[in-house]
């Protein structure tokens, strides 16, 4: 097992451990005093590891029951969170009982913020199955949903008790959705680590679980050093959303439907670079390639940037954005909405 511990405002250990789905209650049992806790799943994870949590979790003193939705990115909205508050109404949830999110990054933004909202606070306990929550969205205390102004604009910080990380669960991963949370991983190397992108130039999409285990620690090594430093996003931690600015524009042209999150951020990473950063641009692209995830988009600019004015980056008429002139180095830089425009060649 690899351990990391995070030294926030709530501090907590994220735990790294191939089969640590089967004794998740064990060490959920370790960290709270809790023994209702409220399982908040998708149709797709819940079939793969539903059981498997309960029957922990009931082995370890928890009296368990499982909330359902469907999956996809269309989940994380408003609707959809009124149905978890009405199911932990009629679970009884107090404030001393523990919400679980089981599955990828729409699970734990939306379950985090249930946790963040309900009863003015409950605990929860991060079990990501995907890549990209693994590496990313579990860490750090981000929850949220979206609403039709755009992408996470509704949330709160809300720090996890505990992180459960098992690779294990990568392996039942659809190429796609590997490929996605590979986007993720590769904006660390190019944010902080350049020797973590010289990994990921050795391998592709079919080699890379050889080195996923070093993979999956060292980003969250990464992730908790910035968050540590900057937990509540005012400033060095807005070097995470590198590519995220025209990869969220790039989720909102599409309506959040067919083009998931790692792919805005893959396209988004290689868009400003092609124009900001050229000197580092081949070699991104040539690696965001290897792992099947698109280097740029045919839509026109002047269709994204209305999307970019209204990101949660935004400040005023000021728009943050993130470039990296080398890799392993992230810069952050505010400019106004206008002269971002004419840098993205409107």
């Amino acid at each position: 097992m690899k351990k990391i511990h995070v030294n926030t405002s709530c501090p907590y250990d994220v735990l790294i451990e191939r089969g640590a789905v089967k004794e998740c209650g064990k060490y959920i049992a370790e960290v709270t005093s809790a023994r209702k806790a409220a399982v908040i799943t998708d149709d797709t994870v819940g079939a793969l590891y539903g059981d498997t949590v309960v029957r922990s979790l009931e082995n370890s003193g928890f009296e368990c029951r499982v909330f359902t939705f469907p999956h996809g990115e269309q989940s994380k909205s408003l609707s959809n969170l009124g149905d978890i508050y009405d199911f932990l109404c009629e679970f009884n949830i107090t404030r001393s009982d523990i919400l679980i999110a089981l599955g990828g990054g729409v699970v734990g933004d939306i379950t985090g913020f249930a946790a963040a909202s309900y009863l003015r606070g409950i605990q929860f306990v991060q079990i990501p199955t995907t890549l990209l929550a693994q590496v990313d969205s579990s860490v750090g205390g981000k929850t949220a949903i979206d609403i039709k102004g755009g992408k996470n604009l509704v949330g709160a910080f809300k720090q996890p008790v505990l992180v459960l990380c098992d690779s294990d669960t990568l392996k039942t991963l659809p190429r796609d959705v590997l490929a996605d949370g590979m986007a993720e991983a590769i904006k660390y190397g190019m944010i902080r680590d350049s020797h973590l992108f010289e990994l990921f130039e050795k391998h592709d999409l079919d080699t890379v679980d050889e080195a996923m285990d070093d993979i999956v620690y060292t980003c969250i090594d990464i992730k908790r050093d910035v968050v540590e430093h900057d937990e509540f996003d005012r400033g060095e931690r807005m070097i995470l959303n590198f590519g995220h600015t025209l990869g969220h524009a790039l989720e909102a042209w599409h309506n959040y439907t067919d083009f998931t999150h790692g792919n805005g951020v893959a396209a988004g990473m290689c868009m400003i670079s092609d124009r900001l950063a050229p000197q580092v641009a081949g070699r991104l692209k040539k690696c965001i390639g290897a792992y099947e995830l698109p280097v740029g988009t045919d839509i026109p600019m002047n269709e994204l940037l209305p999307f970019c004015s209204k990101d949660k980056k935004r400040e005023s008429d000021m728009i943050n954005y993130i470039v990296c002139e080398e890799i392993g180095k992230a810069e952050i830089k505010k400019v106004t909405v206008s002269e971002f425009s004419r840098l993205m060649g409107e």
